[in-house]
């Protein structure tokens, strides 16, 4: 049971930690700031949140843990502007996509408070606080991503966080998170939007004709351009290198149609077909 958790900048995933935390009885108190007065006054109403203070400053500083919640680029910046109001005992984590950077900087602005990283995999297409769900967390991964001197306390702390909201906690090195992301989470997006970008250059009729193949595959195209513009940036050089790795591959593939050798492309359909059956089990 945390006595207050403070949650900053929520979007989708903050109101997710909010309302996740208050089902499942996680904090006693819940303080919630947001940067527009319009969405503090929302959230003010809802019964997930306690309070909605006018300041950053003013959400955190009874707080035990703190959940940094904006767009990637904002984490180390919002960190460094609550640094002072923090209590001594608190600890700091937040919810970004990208972690070597994020968790540096992080750990440079609030010293000598404590961040440790986190990730959980989960979100929509959907964006905005309003999208919201207790239940976001249930069943998905979370990387709690502590630097090689993060305290092993906080480290606990924060894993048992996670795993009370309902997730599946893993902890990665930031570096090997980015990784790992780059190829789980980032490379799918790219993929996505170019596929639907490469149509959106064909007849509109098209898209009326599509069956949930094409569907299933470009559901993530609809995310938020602004959000993976935060995202691919901050994990550029393992974003690249998990595209290099499929163009690659897709050039073998080219190959062995231009060629007719269809042994060598059942084989990659049968290799695909076995990891997306292991994925859905």
């Amino acid at each position: 049971m945390i006595d207050t958790l403070a949650i900053l900048a929520p979007g989708l995933l903050g109101a997710s930690v909010a309302r996740a935390a208050r089902a499942c009885g996680v904090a006693q108190r819940i303080t919630i700031w947001a940067r527009r007065p319009e969405v503090r006054l929302a959230i003010a109403r809802e019964p997930w949140c306690d309070a909605a203070p006018e300041t950053a400053e003013e959400t955190v500083n009874a707080a035990h843990l703190v959940v940094l919640a904006p767009p990637v680029s904002r984490i180390p910046e919002l960190a460094a502007r609550i640094a002072g109001a923090l209590p001594a005992e608190a600890i700091v984590t937040d919810v970004g996509s990208t972690k070597a950077e994020v968790c540096r900087a992080t750990t440079a602005a609030l010293n000598p408070r404590i961040f440790v990283g986190s990730h959980p995999m989960a979100g929509s297409e959907k964006s905005g606080w309003e999208h919201g769900t207790a239940d976001l967390f249930t069943g998905r991964t979370c990387f709690v991503t502590p630097l090689e001197d993060s305290p092993e306390a906080a480290v606990a702390t924060v894993v048992k966080f996670w795993d009370a909201l309902g997730a599946k906690v893993v902890t990665a090195h930031p570096d090997e998170h980015d990784e790992i992301v780059a190829h789980i989470s980032h490379l799918p997006q790219v993929l996505a939007s170019t596929l639907g970008g490469l149509l959106a250059g064909k007849p509109a009729k098209w898209s009326q004709l599509a069956g949930n193949g094409l569907r299933d595959t470009t559901r993530i195209a609809a995310g938020d351009p602004t959000m993976w513009c935060d995202i691919l940036e901050h994990n550029r050089e393992e974003v690249l290198r998990a595209i290099r790795g499929y163009h690659h591959k897709l050039h073998e593939l080219e190959s062995a149609i231009a060629n007719r050798d269809w042994a060598d492309i059942r084989a990659r359909l049968e290799r695909g077909r076995h990891w997306r059956t292991g994925l859905s089990a």
